[in-house]
């Protein structure tokens, strides 16, 4: 059985992640800066020394094919990104971009040809770090964001995309083209696998997402002078949301999820009972309908909250990614590749958004999940085993054959 080279894709993940390295071992690579440049740049070369040619779209994302037997056919593209964090690790992503490199290397060095052509694709800005919206290179490519808006989009210093891809050089005109399938490998950013002793995640799909900005207006008063039961307490309403939203979480189904990762208050002050509180609220689940019932749910809360303490609680929608379902015929692809070659498996189902979530609305999709230490990422400290992501790559390369056929 034909199997990659667990060295070679560990030597190429080590000398990328030396592009923005930070001092806790983690990397700094924030999309379309010099040091994306670099990575990119990196990557580039590595396919050229692979015989594959590259093309470079008006929104950054890069393609490399290696050619099929029977060029009418439509590519199987790989993929993930390669921009980072503020203070990302070394494997978010890159081992996505690194895993479809190293099983073009595999065919390579065994000089196996396939019907149709294989591609590696490295996504523009992921991440959202630095611009917005997330995922913004494989949304527009898959029709989710029109071109021009994404090329508009400042970073904190207003500095444009598109003024940024024509400096760093990454600013290319290759048209849109179809795929037969999208595979996607990923560290799990997640403790479910290393918790079962797992080594390959069976993705079914993605969570769906709902984001809210929630403005809690109540009145500021002295905390001595002003009796309880005539507060009008924003923090209080604030808090009691915060408790329900976690409540919403635990007990619905299909992976339910709840979380307030903001809060700000005002005035701010000790003695000061808080008459404005801004948080945000994130929710999400499996299934839309879950999702749906989960967000009257909070609404529902939040108004008898706001009764309960006189308070004005405004929600308003931010974000919303239906849950994703990825092909059943290529997830059973991975899951018996997985089984083939005697490595434990499991299904799962992604509690992030990958560019997968948005190439699925247009071509066939699944992802192989790998654990990583202690489920951390999005952090320095981000780690993974060689053997595990060696693993992946191995059942990528199944899959990928079985998509592309040999011949």
């Amino acid at each position: 059985m034909l199997s990659i080279d667990s060295n070679r894709l560990w030597n190429s993940l080590m000398e990328l992640a030396r592009i923005g390295a930070t001092p806790k071992g983690g990397v700094r690579r924030l999309t379309l800066t010099d040091e994306d440049r670099r990575g990119r740049d990196l990557f580039v070369g590595w396919c050229r020394d692979a015989g594959m040619t590259i093309e470079v779209d008006a929104i950054g994302n890069i393609f490399a094919r290696r050619p099929g037997t029977d060029p009418g056919l439509a590519p199987v593209t790989v993929g993930s990104h390669l921009d980072s964090q503020p203070s990302g690790g070394k494997f978010d992503g890159a081992y996505g971009v690194m895993a479809g490199l190293e099983l073009v290397r595999t065919l390579n060095d065994a000089a196996m040809h396939t019907r149709a052509p294989i591609e590696v694709a490295a996504w523009t800005n992921e991440e959202g770090s630095r611009f917005v919206p997330t995922m913004m290179g494989s949304g527009v490519y898959a029709g989710v964001y029109p071109l021009e808006l994404a090329l508009a989009q400042k970073d904190i210093d207003g500095v444009t995309v598109r003024e940024e891809l024509q400096r760093i050089g990454y600013a290319g005109a290759a048209a849109t083209h179809p795929m037969s399938a999208y595979f996607e490998a990923h560290i799990e950013q997640g403790p479910v696998l290393e918790q079962h002793g797992t080594t390959i995640g069976v993705v079914r799909g993605a969570l769906g997402q709902r984001w809210f900005d929630v403005v809690l207006t109540g009145q500021d008063a002295h905390a001595g002078p002003t009796p309880m039961e005539t507060r009008r307490d924003a923090m209080l309403a604030a808090s009691l949301l915060v408790v329900d939203v976690n409540r919403i979480a635990t007990t619905f189904p299909d992976y339910a999820r709840g979380t307030v990762g903001f809060l700000q208050v005002r005035p701010n002050s000790r003695n000061v009972v808080p008459g404005e509180v801004r948080m945000s609220v994130d929710l999400r689940s499996a299934k839309d309908s879950t999702l749906t019932a989960m967000v009257d749910e909070m609404r529902r809360s939040a108004q008898a909250i706001a009764d309960r303490t006189r308070v004005a609680i405004d929600i308003d929608e931010v974000v919303y990614f239906p849950p994703s379902e990825f092909a059943a015929a290529l997830v059973d692809t991975v899951r018996s590749g997985a089984h083939a070659r005697g490595y434990s498996h499991r299904d799962i189902v992604s509690g992030a958004a990958h560019d997968a979530v948005y190439l699925s609305r247009i071509a066939p999709t699944a992802m192989v999940f790998v654990p990583c230490e202690g489920g951390i990422s999005h952090n320095e400290l981000e780690s993974a085993r060689a053997e595990d992501l060696a693993a992946g790559c191995n059942v990528l390369l199944d899959a990928v054959l079985a998509s592309a056929r040999v011949g």
